[in-house]
């Protein structure tokens, strides 16, 4: 049921009102709740007016004095109050795609929402939105948001998602750092695609909307061998992932000297396929797309060395890592030091 309450936290606004686990949030100061967004947005007033659907039917109105910044303390059962919004791509790069069957049906739904991209840090392709959306977005200032830009051309983008919208992106992007919106970007890279001087023009371009467009991460296609029916993909060499490292490198050099800030940073696979060395823990400022892979090496180990001198071991016994076939070496070496 819609916007019913699955929790209600002990010593709560909530709980102190008599709001009870099975009720429904019908409006706050008048405004219908569509949504989690809605919800963050309306409960921001230092004087609530609340309309509650008991269980049994009888509507109450609450009305609550607080803080602005203080949380009622209300736990819903759908987490956005909303059904997702679906993807409606067709990318040629698609990794749900390649998926085997028999899985749980979860990891077969593809998201693309505003909502989630806020909440929980998806990825999301702007193709699917409409002019309210956007407006939405600017309205409640949802910020910062994680968007798949992959290409700035428009025609190529409109290829690799298969969707006839994809290629407003850029204007979609204007707009929203015009207002103040914050945006994580990240380009899947495709071997003789949307690499080389493509890739060049598409980082170039998110760079003109710096800082509202804080940073851009590069990270190569994943095939699998589930790819019945799908586009042929090549996968990057040794030597075509030293270029885009060589092309990346020397726009890193650029906007660090203009800006103080690498802006554009690539995954660990383009430097281990390649055989560059990764780059040190400060080139990752915070390790902001870490979800994508980027600094997820370094990150390990500096975190390795930072525990090992404080590490009570016994060396005897033997020990297990499990790892994937890229980054084996590096965990050898790790396994070394320890």
């Amino acid at each position: 049921m819609k916007n019913e309450i699955s929790k209600i936290i002990p010593g709560s606004i909530a709980e102190e009102v008599d709001i009870e686990v099975g009720d429904r949030l019908l409006r706050i100061n008048e405004n219908d709740v569509k949504d989690i967004i809605d919800y963050k947005f309306l409960i921001t007033d230092e004087v609530l007016l609340l309309e509650i659907e008991k269980q049994d039917g009888e509507i109450w109105e609450i009305e609550i004095e607080k803080d602005y910044d203080e949380d009622l303390g209300i736990v819903f059962r759908e987490g956005i109050l909303d059904k997702p919004m679906r993807c409606h791509n067709d990318c040629i790069f698609c990794f749900i795609d390649q998926l085997p069957k028999g899985m749980r049906e979860t990891l077969y739904f593809k998201d693309d929402d505003s909502r989630l991209s806020f909440l929980q840090g998806n990825f999301l392709t702007l193709t699917n939105m409409k002019e309210e959306d956007i407006e939405r977005i600017i309205k409640y200032k949802i910020s910062p948001i994680n968007v798949s830009v992959h290409t700035t051309n428009p025609e190529l983008r409109v290829r690799m998602l298969n969707n006839r919208f994809a290629g407003k992106i850029y204007d979609i992007l204007k707009r929203l750092a015009a207002a103040g919106i914050k945006m994580n970007t990240q380009i899947v890279c495709c071997p003789g695609i949307n690499d080389g001087e493509e890739l060049v023009k598409t980082i170039e371009d998110l760079y003109k909307l710096y800082p509202n467009v804080n940073s851009v991460a590069v990270v190569p296609l994943g095939i699998t061998k589930h790819r019945e029916g799908l586009k042929k993909m090549k996968l990057f060499t040794q030597e075509t992932s030293l270029e885009q490292v060589n092309l990346v490198k020397a726009l890193q050099e650029k906007y660090y000297k203009e800006s103080g800030t690498p802006f554009v940073r690539l995954s660990d696979e383009f430097y281990i396929v390649s055989g560059e060395p990764l780059p040190d823990s400060y080139h990752y400022e915070g390790f902001e797309q870490i979800e994508d892979g980027v600094g997820m090496v370094t990150l390990l180990k500096d975190t390795i060395d930072a525990t090992l001198p404080e590490l009570k071991k016994d060396g005897t016994g033997s020990f297990t890592f499990v790892t994937g076939t890229l980054v084996y070496p590096e965990i050898v070496h790790i396994k070394d030091k320890i």
